[in-house]
Formats: C-alpha cells, structure tokens, sequence
C-alpha cells in the first residue's frame, strides 16, 4: 500500500517534494540575474516566488492528504469518482466472478467479491500477522456495492479456531476519507493484533471502508428517498454478504460497529437504530444529527420523520430504548461535541448500556483517535458475544 505514484502514495509526495526544491535551488541560482528594475526581471522575480509557493502548498496538501485520508483518488478530489460506488440495476445486485481471485458468488444477492490482498503491517505469514483483503461488497436490499478491506487475524488461520466464527466489527472513516487510512493512518489490524497478544481483547474480523457508498455525496448513512439506500447497506447487506462469505457470526450479537467523525455517527445510528443487527456501537469524535450541507444534497426530501429518526439525541430521548450498546468519545478542549456528548450520555436508559471515552484535551483528528482505539477496540471485545461454532 506504500509505493504507489497516485494521490494517496508515497511516490507522488516525494516527486513533488524533488521538484519543489529543485525549483528553490533555481530560484537562487537566478535571483542575482533578475535584480534589475525592468518589468521583464519583476515578472520573472514574481513568477519563480508564486511558483515555489504553489508547489510547496501541494506538497503540504499532499502530505496531510496523505496522512488522514481525505481524497483517495484525483478523481475523488474533483468530485468525479465513478468507482464501483453504487450499483443500481433492475434486477437482483449480484457480482459477477472474473477478477483475479474471485470468489464465484454468481446468482447470490448479497455478495462478497474478492479482489485481491494488501500486506498487513508488520504482519508476516497468515497465522502470525493475519490477512487484509481488498473486497467489493454488493447487497439486494440497497442495490448497492462498495469496496472495502477486510482484516482476517491469525486466529481466523490457525487449526485450533478452524471451527469457529469469529466477532466481527464494521469499521468506518469519517467523509470524505479512504479505507487505507484506517490500516495506515489508524492502524485498527495493527492495534487489535497488540491487543490480542497481550490478552485484553479477543480475536475480531474487521470490515473496513469509508461511508461514502455514493461518492461524492455524503449520504449520512440515510436512506435517501429515491436513492441511495446508504443505511439499508450497513444494516442489511454488509451483514448478510460478510456472514455468509466469511466465518464470522451472523448479524447480531456478534456483530459491531466503530468509526470517527461521520462514520462515529453511522456507527451509533446502526446500533440506534439496528439493535438486532448491530450489538455494540462506537462513536470516535461522533456528531449525533445528520448534517445537511451542500456535500449531502437533500438526504430528507421533505419527509420530518426522516430527519426526526436522523436525530440520534431525539431517538434516544422520545423513542424506546434499544437492547445495545454505546460508546462515545469526546475531549474537554478540543472538540465541539462536548456538550452534546455530556446531553446524550444523560438520556441513556436501560436495557441501552453507555460508555464514554472522554479526554482532556484532544482535537478532531488522528492523532486523537489513535489514543482511543485501543480502549474502544477491547470495549467491543467486551460487548460483542463470544465466537460460536461454524456451521
């Protein structure tokens, strides 16, 4: 996941950083001969300063890009991403086999597609370090399909967990965001893979990916009226095609939910809003209404009770309580959902079970998260029930 010369790697960032500083070492090599008055010197003076400029900007721009993942591709970054984002076909949303290491999954409606592997980080061989496949999930419900990263532990390899099937945690990036910023930028295999080692969680099978399944709009996770189904996705089909694909548990008790920002919402909506799917929810940072803004476009369509149901404070305190539970993080100084936090860890009532991470100081990004990762990761550890025998 390292080398690669597009706007997430490596190769780009270091290209621009050479030729940003052969520009300044040009710069003073012809700063002495355009020390003149004429107009063709200032122009020439102006000309060298702006471009130097604008090309240190990309490479700042390049590497924060880099480091939290906020446009995976150029197309991403100028809005037109036509990656197998959403599928919407009249029939039923099967993915036909064909790619390398396919699986067939040829007249089934909730599919997993396998499209090849990315290295786990410090990994090694399968039964030491695990697996990460790179994956294409598609659902009937949703019509949809998106890519994702699937982090397989070495347990899911090992003879004595052959019979098995393990938790599973559905893991999300904030918007706009890349599923390779949760293993590079995140390090959830990495983290959980510590964790197991030292006995203070269990073995987990990890679906990573952005909640971007329409990029680039940002769907809030909402069943938008007329399209796309984004809740119906997490809620229905990425259960289904992972369950039946992978040996994990069958959605329920053995499944969770975490992701920071956007994706900390989406993941306290599903377990809200999906108590029988999803067991245990994870907000890192998490806001708890659906924004509205020109990213999202009209998620409502006018429909109150939709954008009612988006209220995860106003669920929680007009609706019944769901058999789940929450966890929220958030920091005293640093971020702005303090106060929010404190509202919603107030209308909790039983059976919904809260936890809550809570910093003193921490801003809303990485370097944050990364603190509460592994806190959180052995929370669901916790929550989620224990592996059951395969069948």
């Amino acid at each position: 996941m390292g080398w690669v010369v597009g706007l997430t790697g490596r190769g780009l960032l270091i290209a621009a950083a050479a030729v940003t500083l052969l520009c300044f070492a040009g710069t003073v090599w012809v700063w002495p001969r355009l020390a003149r008055t004429s107009w063709r010197s200032v122009l020439g003076r102006a000309g060298l300063l702006v471009t130097t400029q604008a090309l240190l900007f990309c490479v700042v721009a390049l590497a924060v890009n880099q480091t939290f993942g906020f446009y995976a591709s150029w197309a991403d970054l100028l809005g037109r991403e036509r990656t197998p984002g959403i599928v919407i076909d009249q029939g039923a949303a099967s993915v036909r086999p064909g790619a390398s290491g396919a699986v067939d999954v040829s007249g089934r409606a909730d599919a997993v597609r396998v499209l090849g592997e990315e290295p786990v980080p410090g990994g090694g061989g399968e039964r030491t370090g695990g697996r990460i496949e790179k994956v294409e999930i598609a659902g009937r419900a949703s019509r949809i399909a998106s890519p994702a990263l699937v982090y397989l532990p070495p347990e899911y390899f090992q003879p004595q967990w052959r019979d098995y099937r393990f938790p599973a945690v559905t893991v999300l990036t904030g918007y706009p965001g890349t599923a390779s910023a949760l293993v590079t930028g995140l390090h959830y295999p990495q983290t959980l893979r510590e964790e197991v080692r030292a006995g203070r969680a269990r073995p987990m099978v990890l679906v990573m990916l952005r909640p971007t399944v329409a990029p680039p709009r940002d769907t809030e996770c909402v069943d938008v009226p007329g399209g796309p189904a984004a809740e119906s996705y997490f809620a229905k089909d990425l259960p289904r095609a992972v369950a039946a694909h992978y040996r994990v548990a069958r959605p329920g008790e053995g499944w969770g939910a975490v992701g920071d920002s956007t994706g900390g919402y989406c993941a306290l909506k599903l377990a809200v809003h999906h108590p029988g799917v999803y067991a245990a929810g994870a907000g890192l940072s998490a806001y708890y209404r659906a924004a509205e803004d020109p990213t999202t476009g009209d998620l409502f369509h006018g429909d109150a009770s939709l954008r009612r149901r988006a209220d995860l404070l106003r669920v929680l305190r007009e609706s019944p309580p769901p058999r789940t539970s929450l966890l929220v993080s958030t920091s005293r100084h640093g971020e702005d959902n303090y106060a929010d936090t404190r509202e919603l860890l107030g209308l909790v009532r039983p059976p919904t079970r809260i936890s809550s991470v809570i910093l003193d100081s921490g801003g809303h990004n990485f370097t944050t998260w990364r603190r509460e990762i592994p806190a959180t990761l052995r929370w669901l550890s916790e929550r989620l029930g224990t592996p059951g025998e395969a069948r």
